[in-house]
């Protein structure tokens, strides 16, 4: 137990005490948090940072506020594997409407553009301009959105209503699916259809709904979205943050803690002898004959525990060097 001062604005002393343990062991793991509407993920971290007394929480891909769904975050010493959890490819299932268009391209933003339909698009036709969005896409992020242009969010421009060069990125669609009937409004004008998405890191998804509605020939906006995979996870390994606030309050947050070795699955596992093993807790190349044939980033686990990540030295491939160390995996 830490105990930290505070000063208020009064001038009086405020004792507030923060645990780093559970259970005697530093807290360590992935949470696989259900993130509802309406909270950004950064408010997830800052809410779970008051609920376990730990300032070493940071989130595995971030989720627009009105997005629901998995949102892995790593506790402790396992925030050092979240650029693997942001790596991963990511699952979504949502609506797209078509007839009408947003400055957000969702239903947060303001309407731009409608093209009221005066009759509905065939599953057919749907169906096959979905399966022309899979693949490798090149996608000019959302004028609303996080990406950085010059220091400054796109959405920072977009509010102050300045104009600037949206950078492009590529990304993969593995899975672009209709889930459902379409339904279509005749009074409306619009029609509506459930989705889901397989997707690499950095896809918009808004973006891939208003894509679907220029290939149609229509203004669309991604109408809802719920994440349903990250990271490993899915929404039935999840929990919210009532659930959280009642296990950290009766000390039992761990049973819901994943093994940080989850964001590591992909990277082949190297066992250490304990000659190995010290050498690695300094860091130390190792002779890569004696551990691995593999010319790729290995995982060198001891104990039962992913400790390091190694790769073959660029100047002497003999040799492996580190890459990320995870000394306090325990």
């Amino acid at each position: 137990m830490i105990a930290f001062v505070k000063s208020d604005l009064l001038g009086k002393s405020i004792r507030k005490s923060w645990n780093f343990t559970k259970g005697g062991q530093a807290m360590n793991g992935i949470l696989p948090l259900y993130k509802p509407r309406g909270m950004t993920s950064q408010a997830c971290d800052a809410k779970l940072r008051y609920l376990l007394h730990t300032r070493r929480v940071g989130h595995g891909g971030t989720l627009d506020p009105n997005v629901d769904g998995v949102l892995p975050i790593c506790i402790g010493p396992a925030t050092k594997v979240v650029d693997y959890l942001v790596a991963g490819g990511k699952t979504y299932q949502g609506e797209v409407t078509l007839g009408f268009a947003t400055t957000t391209e969702d239903l947060d933003g303001e309407v731009v553009a409608t093209t009221p339909l005066s009759s509905k698009f065939t599953d057919e036709q749907i169906d096959n301009q979905m399966q022309l969005l899979t693949g490798d896409l090149v996608q000019t992020p959302p004028k609303y959105s996080a990406v950085k242009v010059n220091g400054r969010r796109l959405y920072d421009y977009a509010r102050a209503g300045e104009s600037v060069k949206r950078p492009q990125r590529q990304v993969t669609i593995t899975k672009f699916k209709r889930l459902d009937q379409p339904k279509f409004d005749a009074e409306k004008g619009i029609q509506k259809f459930h989705f889901e998405v397989c997707c690499s890191k950095g896809t918009y998804i808004r973006t891939l709904a208003v894509d679907l509605g220029r290939k149609l020939g229509v203004a669309a906006v991604m109408s809802e979205l719920t994440r349903t995979i990250s990271g490993g996870f899915t929404l039935a390994d999840t929990v919210d943050l009532a659930t959280v606030a009642q296990l950290s309050a009766t000390q039992q947050i761990g049973k819901v803690l994943q093994p940080l070795e989850i964001a590591l699955a992909d990277f082949p596992k190297i066992n250490l002898t304990q000659q190995q093993w010290e050498k690695v807790q300094h860091g130390a190349f190792l002779e890569r004959q004696r551990l691995t044939a593999l010319n790729q980033t290995v995982a060198l686990v001891y104990a039962g525990k992913v400790k390091a990540l190694y790769q073959p030295h660029q100047r002497y491939p003999h040799l492996l060097r580190p890459v990320k160390m995870f000394l306090q995996n325990v």
